[in-house]
């Protein structure tokens, strides 16, 4: 499954790097793409292991804020 979820809150590319290594230490989650420019998070997963809550809670563990886009 693939979720998309957005954050306001990037402000340097180190941000990037540690979004992604919260994510892919998820278990369940098999990649983790965040894009500096636009705030867009693209996280690929088991769906059956991992809730968007979840996500959500890895993203703020390293102090980010991020919600679940909506189209």
């Amino acid at each position: 499954m693939k979720t998309i979820l957005r954050s306001q809150d990037l402000s340097c590319p180190s941000c990037v790097a540690k979004i992604e290594k919260a994510l892919k230490s998820v278990t369940g989650v098999e990649e983790a793409t965040v894009h500096f420019n636009t705030g867009r998070i693209v996280v690929e997963h088991d769906s059956a292991a991992v809730k968007d809550t979840e996500l959500i809670e890895a993203i703020r563990s390293v102090g980010y804020e991020a919600k679940v886009a909506s189209f």
